[in-house]
């Protein structure tokens, strides 16, 4: 129960005995919440598994904002033009949930993994930007990905986010595209 603390005007409250009978913990924090810049993209099938991939994030992460998407040549082989667009959401997953949840929607899309790195796809998926995170992890994270450099990449994220900054270089990816040689 409580007690009365030295100045008999504030009660001093047990915190074990209030957490064991189901109270708050004000130490508990929020969850932490980020915002990841997603890069999408098909050249099989590719206005169906846009839209699948647009319904699941929607339905995992409610507010998504998506960029017009964009119709692209191949990049590095011959085939069908892409589908591109870009993403933007907030998540309480860390980077690599993240990561392992898009995959797990990759796969579920049909997406087949262990071919050349370049080829046509169901779905491709990459977390491009996460707040302000610069890292190398498992299952092919790297933050700031290089695709950043590319113009179906740059282009979408620069329609949702033209003020956000880089954080390895400090430019907004407005003025990236603005500069951009294409």
């Amino acid at each position: 129960g409580a007690r009365r603390c030295l100045t008999g005007h504030l009660p001093i409250i047990n915190a074990r005995a209030r957490l064991a009978r189901g109270g708050r913990d004000h130490r508990a924090q929020p969850p932490r919440v980020s915002t990841a810049w997603l890069s999408l993209g098909s050249n099989l099938a590719p206005e169906q598994h846009l839209q699948a991939a647009a319904q699941a994030l929607r339905e995992r992460f409610g507010d998504v904002r998506f960029s017009p998407v964009y119709r692209t040549p191949a990049v590095g082989f011959e085939g069908p033009d892409f589908l591109n667009a870009a993403a933007q959401l907030e998540t309480d997953m860390d980077v690599h949930a993240l990561n392992q949840w898009l995959h797990a929607l990759e796969d579920a899309q049909g997406r087949q993994r262990g071919g050349a790195r370049f080829a046509s796809r169901t779905l491709d998926i990459d977390i491009v930007l996460f707040d302000d995170l610069v890292l190398t992890g498992p299952g092919n994270l790297q933050l700031p990905r290089p695709e950043l450099a590319q113009a179906f990449v740059l282009l979408p994220l620069a329609e949702i986010a033209p003020g956000y900054r880089v954080p390895t270089t400090g430019q907004t990816l407005g003025a990236l595209w603005a500069a951009h040689a294409d």
